[in-house]
């Protein structure tokens, strides 16, 4: 037996699978999606009330990895400002997964102002509990 014929009696024995199969989300995880799918579409509302009824009263939230994190009442006043300075906001949503709790999104948000036009390329990490958002994280790409 020659090297060539001894390599293919070695794989032929083997099936090949892509190292990164990706599993169908469960009913869960496509809920907890569909949660932060459905909260990011609520901004063009710029209704407080419907923005707010996707968050925890104990929400966590970081609007930039430099920002230091507030929560709560103060996290729905530091989202408040962003929505009341606005006169139209759009959250682009480019690409989305989850893996159980933890929802990422890849968003362009577009915020109208009257002084102009300001959009962020952003990565928002959300964790969901019991239908609730309750931490929220943006990274800005660059």
């Amino acid at each position: 037996m020659n090297r060539k014929t001894f390599l293919r009696s070695l794989i032929g024995g083997f099936t090949f699978v892509p190292l990164a199969v990706q599993a169908e989300p469960a009913a869960a995880e496509k809920a907890n999606l569909d949660l932060v799918t459905r909260f990011c579409e609520s901004f063009a509302t710029r209704d407080m009330e419907k923005i707010g009824a996707f968050l925890s009263p104990d929400l966590v939230y970081r609007i930039t990895d430099t920002a230091p994190a507030v929560k709560g009442a103060e996290a729905l006043a530091r989202i408040r400002a962003y929505v009341d300075r606005s006169t139209s906001i759009e959250f682009k949503i480019l690409d989305s997964w989850v893996r159980g709790s933890v929802v990422v999104n890849e968003r362009v948000d577009t915020f109208i102002r009257p002084e102009g036009k300001v959009a962020y390329h952003l990565t928002g990490v959300f964790v969901v509990k019991d239908g609730k958002i309750v931490e929220w994280a943006d990274y800005g790409i660059r």
